[in-house]
């Protein structure tokens, strides 16, 4: 009997895109366009594209690409330890996990609030601290909520995972997605915050309509519900202790904590458009941050800096796919290759209308995310090809992380490739099928909405 065929991990579909971008280099003929300094950044000039030497890349070289990747992505890759290790340490202060207990229990006292104000709380921690993976350890009390209400446990979860991935759909603060995506762009950081916060203000009405919508059906029709045939005995009881659990333990030093968190953050937003500061300054800020949270949540010196190991460990997978991602431009850079990829490219669409360019590029972003699940290394992977393609055909840098980041995050709630999605799913109890079933329509409903506005954003720019 055939063994069920398992995806491949991550790490070894990057290593194995690295083959076979050496491969390309002795396929494909090697070229380059000249380029210039516009406003600082580096451009390519329209027309300039010729043919160089052929440059094969080695075998031996697709192994020395991603410690070389690693090198050149470094103050991306340690500034998402730092900001992971500072975040580990207010996770270990419980001040995040008990300060939204809490208000969700407050707000679970009045039905009808429950969905929007949860619902835009995580979608705040989503465009701001990137909230992703933190996210499970509030679903069991997202489902006790819910189903206490008459509801079913995937509006528990949808209040949790959907929220949050507006938030990263927004992205208008997110250092992990527009963050490097911008760096890679050389566009000024967190600038179009305006545009992305209408984007999101509309993603997040239609999501909380649609919850709310389905909220209303199953608790007046509850064998209508998509996990209606699902066991939930086994988690009854559970949920009852959730309920129970780490409400009352919100204390004075977690609100404390919390008010450092949101001091911190505005201060970074304020030294980026002020100051222009970027990885190094956000780094420090978050440093500081964190010693002091751990400090005032009782960790202590070394349990402090224990919390911060403990969370750098956790971001661990996403800081080092930066490094691996890289080492695929490294080795289409040696092969000098990329240049006549995006001629190619171009030349193909070059007759359309920019339109079809945009929606190109929005679409291969979201298959992509398939593959690479996370924000920062399909950020490294994709956006070194997609730049130089919008400047020749003469489209706004800005769409191009605005294609990036939307085509990221709304399939990040529908690819089993994900680890913090298939985590959350498990937890909540949800067969993956008929979660599918259930966000299918409003993943599309966002995709309309966020295509929209990169097209009015196009002819506006």
């Amino acid at each position: 009997m055939l063994k069920k065929l398992k995806m491949p991990h991550t790490y070894l579909l990057l290593l194995m895109i690295v083959c076979i971008a050496m491969l390309m280099s002795y396929v494909i003929p090697a070229g380059k366009f000249d380029r210039e300094k516009v406003d600082g950044r580096e451009q390519v000039i329209n027309g300039t594209y010729h043919a160089v030497s052929q440059h094969p890349v080695l075998p031996q070289e697709v192994f020395r690409a991603v410690p070389q990747g690693l090198v050149e992505g470094a103050d991306i890759i340690f500034y998402i330890f730092i900001v992971g290790g500072a975040f580990g340490i207010i996770h270990r202060t419980d001040a995040i996990t008990t300060g939204v207990n809490s208000l969700m229990k407050r707000v679970g006292n009045n039905g009808r609030w429950l969905i929007p104000i949860s619902m835009t709380i995580f979608s705040i921690l989503g465009f701001s601290i990137g909230l992703s993976e933190e996210t499970i350890i509030f679903v069991p009390i997202g489902i006790a909520l819910a189903t206490a209400l008459g509801y079913d446990r995937i509006v528990g979860a949808s209040m949790i995972a959907l929220g949050a991935g507006i938030g990263f759909l927004g992205g208008m603060i997110n250092p992990f997605t527009v963050g490097i995506g911008q760096k890679i762009a050389e566009v000024p950081l967190f600038s179009g915050w305006g545009f992305r916060t209408i984007i999101y203000l509309l993603v997040l009405l239609a999501g909380i309509l649609y919850v709310m919508r389905y909220a209303k059906m199953v608790k007046k029709h509850p064998e209508k519900s998509l996990v209606y045939d699902v066991d939930v005995e086994a988690n009854s009881t559970m949920d009852d202790d959730v309920l129970n659990t780490k409400y009352d333990s919100f204390r004075k030093r977690h609100a404390f904590i919390l008010i450092l968190l949101t001091l911190t953050i505005l201060i970074n937003v304020y030294g980026i458009f002020k100051y222009q500061w970027f990885l190094s300054e956000m780094s420090a800020n978050f440093l500081v941050m964190g010693i002091i949270a751990g400090l005032i949540g009782g960790l202590g010196i070394n349990g402090t800096f224990d919390a911060m190991l403990e969370g750098m460990k956790d971001i661990l997978f996403g800081a080092m796919i930066v490094g691996f991602a890289k080492a695929i431009v490294v080795v289409l850079s040696q092969g000098m290759i990329i240049d006549t990829i995006v001629y190619w490219m171009t030349d193909m669409i070059d007759h359309l209308p920019k339109g079809f360019a945009v929606a190109a590029m929005f679409i291969s972003q979201l298959l992509l995310n398939f593959f690479i699940p996370s924000g920062s290394g399909q950020a490294m992977t994709t956006m070194p090809i997609m730049v130089p393609i919008s400047d020749l055909l003469d489209v706004n840098r800005q769409i191009t992380v605005l294609a990036f980041q939307y085509g990221d995050a709304i399939s990040n709630n529908m690819i089993p490739t994900s680890a913090s999605l298939m985590g959350l799913l498990a937890v909540a109890g949800i067969p993956y099928h008929k979660w599918l079933k259930f966000v299918w329509k409003i993943s599309f409903i966002w995709a309309v909405i966020c295509f929209s506005g990169m097209l009015i954003y196009l002819y506006m720019h």
